[in-house]
């Protein structure tokens, strides 16, 4: 589901795209894993939604990456520490607008969903790289530049709410991609929103995108979507990092 556009489009300078369009917004995912691999995933929600500065976020993301990898030297098929070690990249590539970040760590997703499929974290994680390039680029530039689609993001989101049961932190995701994707459609990403205020919060991380997902529904309430999907934006991961 491609943005239709009229007429022929031609990309912009290469150096322009490139500074533009160095980052990648992946969406936290909910890591039940080993110790060491748990210790990743607290550092990396700490980062996102704790940290107010850059330069604190970037040091907590450098020690879930490290922590990750210390888990990886010992089980290099750890998917857990996988999960983390991508996310760490993601977030990255989002804080200091590296596009060679955000590729790897999209090669990274689509290697962990090529390999366990039913898998709705890496699911998730798929459709949090291609959903947020679109939110924040675009479908024209996120496709040229990053090679990321409005379309694949959607399927891998549809496919992570199927597998996600009924834990909190998928139809809260699924609801701040929503209503940003289309900020018309306030209907699905309340109906979305109000399934996570619902759901099971088993987690640290179902609980916080509960918790968001309770404070986006007063937005969408109120029927604005344009200021709903602003709101969105400051609830997503380093949505107020400055």
């Amino acid at each position: 589901m491609e943005a239709s556009l009229s007429g022929p489009a031609r990309p912009p300078p290469r150096d322009s795209m490139l500074r533009r369009t160095a980052f990648l917004f992946p969406v936290a995912i909910a890591i039940a894993s080993p110790a060491a691999a748990q210790s990743a995933r607290d550092l990396l929600m700490d980062a996102a939604y704790s940290v107010p500065d850059k330069a604190t976020a970037l040091v907590r993301i450098d020690r879930a990456l490290k922590a990750a990898d210390a888990v990886l030297a010992r089980d290099p098929r750890n998917l857990q520490a996988r999960l983390s070690r991508a996310m760490a990249i993601s977030y990255r590539s989002k804080l200091g607008k590296s596009r060679s970040d955000a590729l790897t760590s999209r090669r990274e997703f689509e290697a962990l969903v090529a390999a366990h499929p039913n898998d709705a974290e890496a699911q998730m994680a798929l459709a949090g790289w291609h959903l947020g390039a679109v939110i924040e680029l675009g479908p024209l530039m996120a496709r040229t530049a990053l090679g990321a689609r409005k379309g694949t993001g959607l399927q891998a989101l549809k496919r992570a709410l199927a597998l996600g049961g009924d834990r909190a932190m998928f139809p809260a995701f699924a609801s701040l991609n929503q209503i940003q994707i289309e900020p018309g459609n306030i209907a699905e990403a309340k109906r979305l929103a109000e399934a996570a205020v619902r759901a099971r919060a088993p987690t640290q991380l179902d609980r916080i995108m509960q918790r968001q997902a309770a404070i986006l529904l007063r937005s969408l309430n109120a029927g604005n979507g344009q200021a709903a999907a602003r709101a969105a934006k400051t609830l997503s991961p380093f949505g107020r990092v400055r």
